[in-house]
């Protein structure tokens, strides 16, 4: 380490190479040994206090860095999103993976890209405790004497530009603020004097008074109370379109814009604190810790430039909060509280169970058609996907939709009773109710698919003097059911395909709210003067209340049927098991037999439908609790004591998981007056204003 610093006393040396070297000491072998990083660090400070020539050299080369290169460009992009948009930004991250852009060193932001030139750099870099390098920027810069408020001198450099990259950043956030995508959100923004530009004009007088005062003897430079007061209102602006963006709909343009908007905001007060600090004394020891801060943030955000991951989850986080918000809504009411409510959901189930059971014997019956590969998984995917829209529009409830938006709606009710203290026994409760609901699903789809299938089979034979499936088909229907034959695999990747079709669900929900389609549906001249306003006003409400639903059922048959015909395609062992097909297969497989299967096969049979709608509910509830949890960013460090909780409440009370209590013989959690929390019962179901159309609540 001693000869890179003896090297920076040599004239005609590369001063941006020579850092790198340095860097490359300090550096450990692995990112995430920080230690070794921190041991390095000690003995670079340790050699600066004890040779002063080389701290001397060391510190010229240091300050001519920031004296000969252009460091507006560091403040004002690295890190923040720039202005091209979400897949523009994306484009050039994918690029900038495959193709590194140009290096040019006039310029501080790509000085730190090659002295930081690894993409772990940021990992040890920020592990390193912000006191080393405290004591290294303290041994490196050994200041002279500080300066009183009111003395005058020249500005320097790195504050010229700090004040430049302050006038930039303000002009973006002007830029942002009087955006058309948030005044849509936010009409307000239109009809009254706008914040974004009053911080403009209070920055630039702020930036004007302060180079005076810098430079001026006796010059008091302007507070920056009142800029501090206007960029807080930029903030509340901007946390109530987020707000209302969570509620009416947004989109990934308006996500990118309020996350760049947030960036803006935070550069400016780091900004802003650091010129602050330098107000009483004028040393760079005042503002250190924030330096040093700003430093690890920057070199984080030139380590992860390219990253896409990253980039994707700061953008589609506000996206996937509005959809998962959307499904927990959708949620509630797969949630049973009184009996009239869960009976309600056994005759839902029973008619889901129904038509899945006539959806079935289609599938079988298009099988044996001998289509192209290519018809027969297009006709498997209609059957699929119109059969559930069938179910959805006549009322029906599919038992594994329901896990799907259960889950987001546990999700909120946690995020509800964050705190202190959480509300366990209300989130026991909604649990509790959760599982006796999904239960009556269950029951209701497999209770008539089994008999509806039997009853289809027997009447096939009767009529026709033959049985509907041939005994070798219903061995292999039986065979597939089996879980020893990989059932259990192909029951979770169904799983996968119900958490895809209820994040399509909440998409096209969000798409309905954001580009407002009901209200524009209205405005079609044609179809208001062949239905009239009445039934156009229903037909609207109706597109509002379900068009989510009706595109994720949809898409739920396409994702089933095409993860077979994937399979085919590519030669890959990929196909669906799903609980209500399967039930239904088990009764045209009964009848096909005589009814004369063994009982081993009986048991293999049952445990297989079993074991299938369990996989089927585990992975899509578990996906879409973490997917939802992460959005709202919500941790749960409490599951012990709710599992403990909920076992006490099952030993104690185990028909509470079975049927609802009858009215009056157990109170549901109710608000706690005392400590203002929320309550996290769920609402019973609200009648729908699309009852012309379809049922009285989203379904299936």
């Amino acid at each position: 380490m001693e000869e890179t610093l003896e090297r920076f006393t040599q004239p005609g040396q590369d001063h941006v190479a020579l850092w790198a070297v340095l860097v490359n000491h300090l550096r450990p072998p692995r990112a995430s040994q920080p230690r070794r990083a921190e041991e390095a660090l000690r003995v670079l400070t340790h050699t600066l206090a004890r040779r002063p020539e080389l701290r001397d050299a060391l510190r010229t080369s240091f300050l001519d860095l920031f004296r000969e290169r252009k460091q507006v460009s560091l403040y004002v992009s690295s890190g923040l999103l720039p202005s091209t948009g979400f897949f523009s930004e994306t484009s050039r991250r994918v690029s900038g993976r495959l193709l590194p852009e140009v290096i040019d060193t006039a310029y501080m932001k790509d000085v730190l890209s090659v002295v930081f030139h690894r993409r772990d750099d940021d990992v040890w870099v920020h592990a390193v405790a912000d006191e080393l390098w405290l004591d290294f920027l303290t041994a490196l810069l050994d200041e002279a004497e500080p300066r009183a408020e009111d003395d005058a001198g020249d500005l320097p450099a790195a504050v010229i530009e700090i004040l430049e990259a302050l006038r930039v950043l303000s002009y973006h956030v002007s830029a942002i603020g009087l955006d058309p995508e948030l005044v849509r959100v936010d009409p307000n923004l239109e009809e009254y004097e706008s914040p974004f530009l009053a911080q403009n004009a209070e920055l630039l007088s702020y930036i004007e008074h302060y180079v005076a005062w810098w430079s001026s003897p006796g010059s008091l430079a302007d507070d920056e109370k009142h800029l501090t007061v206007m960029l807080g209102q930029c903030d509340e602006v901007l946390q109530r379109v987020r707000k209302r963006a969570t509620r009416i709909g947004t989109s990934l343009t308006l996500t990118f814009k309020l996350e760049r908007l947030r960036q803006h905001l935070e550069r400016i007060g780091e900004l802003l604190a650091v010129l602050d600090g330098l107000r009483e004394r004028r040393v760079v020891h005042d503002v250190a810790p924030r330096l040093i801060r700003l430093f690890k943030t920057l070199v984080r955000a030139e380590c992860r430039k390219n990253h896409l991951f990253d980039y994707w989850g700061k953008n589609v986080e506000l996206l996937s909060l509005r959809m998962t918000e959307s499904a927990s809504r959708t949620g509630e009411h797969y949630i049973t509280s009184t009996r009239s409510e869960y009976f309600h959901m056994l005759r839902s189930a029973a008619l889901g169970g129904f038509i899945i059971a006539l959806m079935s014997a289609l599938k079988i019956v298009l099988g044996e058609q001998g289509m192209a590969p290519l018809n027969e998984a297009l006709a498997f995917c209609l059957n699929y996907g119109l059969g559930f829209v069938l179910i959805h529009i006549l009322g029906g409830t599919v038992a594994t939709k329901q896990p799907a938006m259960t889950a987001n709606a546990i999700a909120a009710s946690i995020g509800e009773a964050s705190g202190k203290t959480r509300d366990l026994e209300s989130l026991a409760d909604l649990i509790a109710r959760t599982i006796r609901s999904q239960l009556a699903a269950i029951l209701g789809n497999l209770g008539v698919a089994i008999p509806v299938a039997i009853t289809v089979g027997l009447a096939i034979q009767t009529v026709g003097g033959s049985h509907f499936v041939s005994p070798e088909k219903a061995h292999k229907l039986l065979g597939e059911i089996d879980p020893r034959n990989g059932a259990p695999f192909f029951a979770a990747i169904a799983g996968v395909c119900l958490f895809l079709s209820g994040l399509i669900a909440a998409y096209y929900d969000n798409l309905s709210a954001y580009n407002r389609i009901p209200q524009r549906l209205l405005q079609l001249h044609g179809p208001r003067r062949l239905l009239g306003e009445a039934r156009m006003e229903r037909v609207a409400a109706y597109v509002e209340n379900n068009l989510g639903a009706l595109a994720g059922n949809f898409f739920f048959g396409f994702l089933l049927g095409g993860t077979t015909a994937l399979g085919m395609l590519f030669g890959l062992p990929l196909d669906i098991r799903h609980i209500a097909f399967s039930s239904a297969y088990v009764g045209y497989s009964v009848t096909a037999l005589d009814f004369a299967l063994p009982w081993p096969a009986v048991t293999f049979a049952l445990g297989g439908v079993l074991l299938i709608g369990l996989v089927n509910l585990a992975v899509s509830f578990s996906l879409t609790l973490t997917v939802a949890m992460r959005a709202r960013r919500i941790s749960f460090a409490q599951g012990r004591s709710l599992g403990r909780l909920l076992l006490q409440r099952f030993l104690k009370r185990p028909q509470d998981f079975l049927l609802p209590p009858l009215r009056g013989t157990r109170a549901e959690a109710k608000p706690d007056a005392a400590n203002g929390n929320a309550s996290l019962t769920a609402r019973p179901p609200a009648a729908s204003t699309s009852q012309p159309l379809g049922p009285d609540a989203p379904n299936g």
